[in-house]
């Protein structure tokens, strides 16, 4: 149950310190009330022992409210009603009007807890047997002439206090309602976030795959290259040193502007439109010459009308190209490739065509890349397709060579 009250002002005051606060302000109520009353007012008996137990009776219960919220009100309500039956303290309802006393505010005080603190079922059995039970009693008790009066007073006056009760509870679990769904949207945002960290951690993987084993890969192939015609055409190997040279400082560049996305929040914050330039097919010439450089001999083809495409699928159609020719130039080696970029309108489509001739000599792909296509590279490309909403096909050409067929819809 309740460890908090959240009483009066809904403040989270501990329940421990509400009973005791509350007890001592009920039991100086009752203690002073004699020396409030005026002598001649009642006929009403003087203070004795027993006017003191069941002032006691009266109050201190509501210190154990907590634990024992039924036993505590039963006990204050029974003590209360026998100060009156015994003339201790003046009649609810009596010739000389209403009088409603700490005694009885004592009681009215236990019922509001006990709708505070317990849940519907109690709280409707106080409402509707112990408050009708309570104010009979109190009724049966009065002076003749106004015992529907006082039946009538102690009603209305403990179910106000059970109304406000209630009341003060819906309150508190509204209140509990919205700091729940603060929380659980505070944990759903953070969720969000990491999930969002990851997609980018995988982006930026996929863009530091291709740019790496492109470049790499082209840097190789120039490295051999220049060494097989270092003797017989000097400067021929000159010239592949100097690509050597422009292709990695190249890699190092792109690397730079990728990697600036991994900066801090506050750089983020500062100039958030700093994101890496993205390749787009219009940078596809420039990729088939660099690896024309190499000794690959690519027949490249742009047919139909160019159809406007979101950059992430300008990005996709490029890194896939850059891939397939990477695995060309590592697993076939110096052989004829064709690259074909298709626009359609009927439907609106753009196909990728990537298909190699294989190796000069008879020889399967490496285990790296196999002919299942389960190597990294191939990976990354059925990725990307899919975050395009495309599709993929590899595999090998009947005749030899290796073949990535993509198909990208515009929209």
């Amino acid at each position: 149950m309740m460890k908090v009250t959240g009483s009066w002002a809904g403040r989270g005051v501990p329940a421990a310190w509400t009973d005791a606060v509350l007890a001592v302000l009920a039991a100086a109520g009752c203690l002073a009330l004699p020396t409030a009353i005026p002598a001649d007012s009642q006929d009403l008996r003087a203070p004795d022992t027993w006017w003191f137990v069941l002032v006691l009776l009266v109050a201190l219960p509501m210190s154990v409210h907590r634990h024992l919220p039924l036993g505590s009100l039963l006990v204050s309500a029974a003590a209360a009603s026998t100060l009156q039956a015994l003339t201790y303290v003046p009649q609810l309802s009596g010739s000389e009007g209403t009088s409603i006393g700490p005694t009885y505010l004592a009681v009215a005080t236990a019922v509001y807890l006990t709708a505070v603190r317990r849940g519907p079922w109690i709280t409707t059995v106080v409402a509707g047997v112990f408050i009708p039970l309570d104010s009979l009693v109190e009724g049966l008790i009065a002076p003749a002439g106004h015992r529907i009066a006082t039946f009538l007073t102690q009603a209305v006056l403990l179910l106000a206090a059970w109304a406000l009760g209630r009341l003060a509870k819906a309150r508190a679990a509204i209140r509990d309602e919205a700091v729940e769904r603060a929380a659980s949207l505070e944990r759903e945002q953070a969720a969000n976030a990491r999930t969002a960290v990851m997609h980018e951690r995988a982006r930026i993987a996929r863009e530091l795959h291709d740019i790496v084993a492109h470049n790499v890969s082209l840097m190789v192939v120039q490295t051999i290259a220049a060494d097989r015609v270092q003797d017989r055409d000097p400067e021929k190997a000159h010239e592949l040193h100097a690509a050597v040279e422009q292709t990695g400082r190249d890699a190092v560049t792109e690397l730079r502007r990728l990697l600036d996305v991994l900066r801090t929040d506050e750089e983020a914050e500062a100039d958030p439109s700093k994101e890496p330039p993205q390749p787009t097919l219009d940078a596809l010439p420039a990729l088939i010459d660099s690896v024309r450089d190499t000794g690959l001999d690519v027949d490249y083809q742009v047919t139909g009308t160019p159809l406007p495409l979101p950059a992430g699928t300008h990005l996709t159609a490029y890194r896939i190209v850059q891939e397939a020719l990477t695995n060309t130039m590592k697993h076939a080696g110096p052989t004829r490739t064709q690259v074909r970029i298709i626009w359609e309108d009927g439907p609106e489509r753009l196909t990728l065509r990537v298909c190699d001739d294989g190796p000069a000599v008879s020889a399967a792909r490496t285990s790296e890349t196999p002919a299942n296509g389960t190597g990294h590279g191939l990976v990354g490309m059925r990725e990307r397709i899919a975050a395009v909403g495309g599709t993929l096909h590899t595999g090998e050409r009947p005749g030899g060579g290796f073949c990535v067929h993509a198909v990208l819809k515009p929209a």
